[in-house]
């Protein structure tokens, strides 16, 4: 009799979990360690055409996890960082339009993502003062969130330049950054400070840019890997020296990225083949531009 009250309590009181926790829900929250190993595999990955053949079925299958648990913040900070690495590393050089779109997804992901975490504003139309006061209630656990929603609405404004009112919306992303600077200034390698490096130096100093800060904050970047990560060397290459018309140090930059070995980050191996595609991108482009 005793037996059979006490699994009658475990029963009554187990049961309502259950009810309240959808089976897919569970799978979907199970499968989140999964994926950030499927994330870490993806990184080491140095074959560019296996990479873009299988991030889109990733995405795919983290969507189809998100509808069902559609408030997993995870879930959703991963679904804009693989949206933001695919339009980047896959998408964006060569259709800008699809790209836009690819972005325009991450950044939906990213403010969904911040949502779960109580930042109910759109930072794209809200003030300075109030994207402050909502991200300043954020803690160390939004900072993936905030980085990758900044990041992506800080590409579709890049793709958009020729658009007043895309530019209009840069100052929020800043701001989201800004935050991420705040909390974790190394987090995804130093990332936050590659981002100010492009905000510095991809506009003239009439429009806002800030060559001598542009600089430092790359330098920043690139001390925080060690110089390996390739992509802090392209980017300053593509923004800032092409802004200041360096074409001795433009082509430096992206020469020492193609010369480097495949293989010398390991754990940012597909990054760094971007990069190096990139580069080699950027240097068809160099009688163009200087």
């Amino acid at each position: 009799m005793a037996q059979t009250y006490a699994r009658s309590l475990i029963l009554a009181l187990v049961l309502p979990l259950f009810g309240a926790c959808s089976m897919g829900q569970m799978v979907a929250r199970s499968s989140v360690a999964i994926l950030d190993g499927g994330v870490e595999a993806m990184n080491r990955e140095t074959d560019l055409v296996l990479a873009a053949s299988a991030i889109p079925a990733n995405l795919k299958l983290i969507e189809g996890l998100i509808e069902e648990d559609p408030r997993n913040a995870a879930l959703l900070t991963n679904a804009a960082q693989g949206f933001y690495g695919y339009a980047f590393g896959f998408a964006e050089l060569q259709d800008t339009q699809r790209a836009l779109a690819l972005y325009a997804r991450c950044a939906e992901y990213g403010s969904r993502a911040l949502r779960t975490f109580g930042f109910d504003i759109d930072a794209a139309t809200a003030s300075v003062e109030v994207i402050d006061r909502a991200a300043a209630a954020l803690g160390h656990d939004a900072v993936p969130a905030l980085f990758w929603t900044s990041s992506c609405m800080a590409k579709q404004i890049d793709l958009n330049r020729t658009d007043p009112a895309q530019l209009a919306r840069l100052t929020g992303t800043e701001r989201l950054m800004n935050r991420v600077m705040q909390l974790q200034p190394d987090f995804y390698y130093g990332g936050a400070h590659l981002y100010y490096g492009v905000y510095y130096g991809g506009r003239a100093p009439m429009f806002g840019g800030d060559f001598a800060r542009a600089e430092s904050s790359f330098a920043s970047a690139r001390e925080i890997t060690g110089g390996k990560l390739l992509i802090v060397d392209v980017l300053q290459a593509e923004y800032l020296e092409r802004q200041r018309l360096d074409r001795d140090r433009f082509r430096a930059l992206l020469n020492r990225v193609i010369a480097d070995p495949v293989g010398s980050f390991p754990e940012m191996a597909l990054v760094n083949q971007i990069a190096r595609a990139r580069a080699r991108h950027l240097l068809q482009q160099e009688t163009e531009w200087f």
